[in-house]
C-alpha cells in the first residue's frame, strides 16, 4: 500500500490508508489509546482498540518522538469529538496495523510550543529537533516560497541566474575575510566571498546584462547583535540602468511578492525616497522606522534612503573610507569634488529599509578605470597594491564596460520581518550563535596535525 500524507486523509473517508510519521502525543481514555501522528503536512488522530490485541500491545509502548507506520481506515469522528484546531479534525484513523520504524529518546524540550521560552543554546544544540515545531517549519516553507517567487519573477523579465565562485581571492572590501588555505599552492589562500561584487560586475563586462543569484556570503565580523557569519542575499546586477531603474525593479518585485504571498500585510506605495542628510536629522538613523502604527504587526514601512555621502572618516583613525564600498559611482555633479573636498561628495548609493532595519544596499558602479584608480589612491592604496588586488577588474574595464548597477537584499532579514520573528535565527535552518559557533556540529573545531602538515600550517599558541 502506498503511503499518503496526513493532510490528504480527510479526502479518504471510508478508505484504508497508510500514514507514516512521528508520535506527537498519546492519550489513554479508558481502554482506548489515542495517538497523534505528525508528518510534514499535519497531524491526525489514530485510534487503537483492545480487540486488536497484537497492535494494541505495541501501541501501549509508544512514546513521543517514535517513528511509526500506521495502516487503518479513515472514519468520521463522533459528534462532539471534532477538533476545529486541526485541518484533519473531522476524521480519525481506526488502526488495523502498526509498525515501529524507530524508537526515540525523550526530547530535551517540548516541541508543541513556539519554542521561544526555551534556552536558545539548547535549541541550537538540538536544532534538528527544534525544526520539528510548526512555527519553524512554517518559516522555512515561507522562505522557500519567497525565494521561488523571486526566481520566477526575475526569470520572466529576462534575468539569468548565474552561480559565482565560493572560493576566490582575498581583497579589501570592508569586512574581514574568511580565508581558506590552499594545499596545492602552499602558503597561498583563497577567501570566501563577502559578496559576489566583482564577479557580477565582470558578468556585465561579459554582456549578460541581467544577472541574479541566490548567493551565500561570508563575513568574519565581531559579534554584533542580530548577525550571522554567513547569510543569504538576492544578488542583482543590470547593465545600462540608472539608480531609479534598479530601485523600481526591486520595488515592483517586492510589492508583487507581498501582495501574492502576504495579502494581510499593509504597505504604502510608491515607497518614499528619503535623502540621507534629512533622514539623519529627523530620525538620527539611516534605517528609520517610519511606520504610522508601530503596534500593527502587519504594517511594512518600506522606504529608500538616497543621496548618501561618498566617503566618511573613520571615528578612531580619522582616515577616509567609503560609506558603502570603493566601487560606488559618485553622483555626476560630485565627481569634481574628488580632488577638492571628497567628504562633500554625494554617491549613487541607495539603501532599502523597512521598520527600522536595513534590507539592502546598492549603487551604480564606477566604470571609468581612471576614476576607479583615483578612488583607490584617495583611500590610501597605491597603484601597485590596487593592481595586485583589483588588476583583473581594471583590465576588464579596458575592454568596453557598460554602465551598470545593482543591489543585494538580505533574504534572512526580509523573511524575518514578513514572519514577525524577533531575529534572523528563527528563519534560518541551521544558524550559528552570535559569536559564530555551531553548537550542533561543534564548529569551529581543531583539525588534525596531519591536515595542518599537509597545508603547511602551524598553530601559534596564544
Amino acid at each position: 500500500m502506498e503511503r499518503i500524507l496526513v493532510k490528504n486523509t480527510p479526502d479518504k473517508s471510508g478508505e484504508s490508508v497508510k500514514v507514516c510519521g512521528w508520535v506527537w502525543g498519546r492519550r489513554n481514555h479508558g481502554q482506548i489509546i489515542f495517538i497523534d501522528l505528525k508528518d510534514a503536512s499535519g497531524i491526525i488522530q489514530c485510534v487503537f482498540l483492545p480487540d486488536n490485541k497484537e497492535v494494541y500491545k505495541i501501541a501501549e509502548t509508544l512514546r513521543t518522538g517514535w517513528v511509526v507506520e500506521v495502516i487503518g481506515q479513515i472514519s468520521e469522528r463522533p459528534k462532539g469529538m471534532v477538533n476545529p484546531d486541526l485541518a484533519t479534525g473531522k476524521v480519525e484513523l481506526q488502526t488495523d496495523n502498526l509498525i515501529v520504524l524507530n524508537e526515540s529518546l525523550t526530547p530535551p524540550f517540548a516541541l508543541d510550543t513556539d519554542g521561544l521560552e526555551i534556552n536558545e543554546e539548547t535549541r541550537l544544540k538540538y536544532r534538528y529537533l527544534d525544526l520539528r515545531r510548526d512555527r519553524l517549519q512554517k518559516n522555512l516553507r515561507v522562505r522557500h516560497r519567497v525565494i521561488q517567487f523571486m526566481r520566477e519573477w526575475l526569470t520572466q523579465r529576462g534575468f539569468v541566474e548565474i552561480e559565482t565562485p565560493i572560493i576566490s581571492k582575498s581583497t579589501p572590501e570592508g569586512a574581514r575575510d574568511y580565508v581558506v588555505p590552499s594545499r596545492q599552492q602552499p602558503g597561498k589562500f583563497y577567501a570566501l566571498p563577502q559578496s559576489p561584487q566583482q564577479y557580477k560586475q565582470l558578468l556585465m563586462v561579459a554582456g549578460l546584462e541581467k544577472y541574479f543569484q541566490i548567493a551565500r556570503v561570508f563575513r568574519d565580523e565581531d559579534t554584533r547583535g542580530d548577525r550571522q557569519p554567513e547569510h543569504t542575499q538576492l544578488d542583482i546586477e543590470m547593465s545600462f540602468v540608472t539608480s531609479e531603474d534598479v530601485m523600481m525593479l526591486l520595488e515592483n518585485l517586492v510589492m508583487e511578492m507581498v501582495h501574492t504571498l502576504f495579502p494581510q500585510k499593509k504597505m504604502k506605495v510608491p515607497w518614499p525616497r528619503l535623502p540621507y542628510q534629512e533622514t539623519m536629522a529627523k530620525y538620527q538613523s539611516d534605517k528609520p522606522d517610519v511606520r504610522e502604527n508601530k503596534d500593527d504587526p502587519n504594517e511594512l514601512a518600506f522606504a529608500w534612503i538616497v543621496d548618501f555621502p561618498q566617503f566618511e572618516q573613520d571615528k578612531n583613525t580619522g582616515e577616509l573610507q567609503p560609506v558603502h564600498h570603493m566601487f560606488v559611482q559618485p553622483r555626476e555633479d560630485s565627481i569634481a569634488l574628488l580632488d577638492l573636498d571628497p567628504l562633500k561628495m554625494v554617491s549613487t548609493q541607495y539603501d532599502w529599509v523597512c521598520n527600522g532595519y536595513e534590507l539592502a544596499s546598492g549603487s551604480i558602479r564606477i566604470t571609468d578605470p581612471e576614476l576607479q584608480m583615483k578612488v583607490f589612491r584617495l583611500l590610501g592604496m597605491n597603484e601597485k597594491k590596487a593592481k595586485q588586488d583589483f588588476g583583473h577588474l581594471l583590465e576588464a574595464f579596458s575592454f568596453g564596460v557598460p554602465p551598470h548597477g545593482g543591489i543585494a537584499p538580505g533574504i534572512d532579514r526580509l523573511v524575518m520581518l514578513l514572519q514577525n520573528e524577533p531575529n534572523i535565527r528563527e528563519v534560518i535552518a541551521f544558524p550559528k550563535t552570535g559569536d559564530g559557533r555551531d553548537l550542533m556540529m561543534n564548529a569551529p573545531s581543531e583539525i588534525s596535525q596531519e591536515q595542518l602538515k599537509e597545508l603547511g600550517l602551524s598553530i601559534k599558541k596564544k
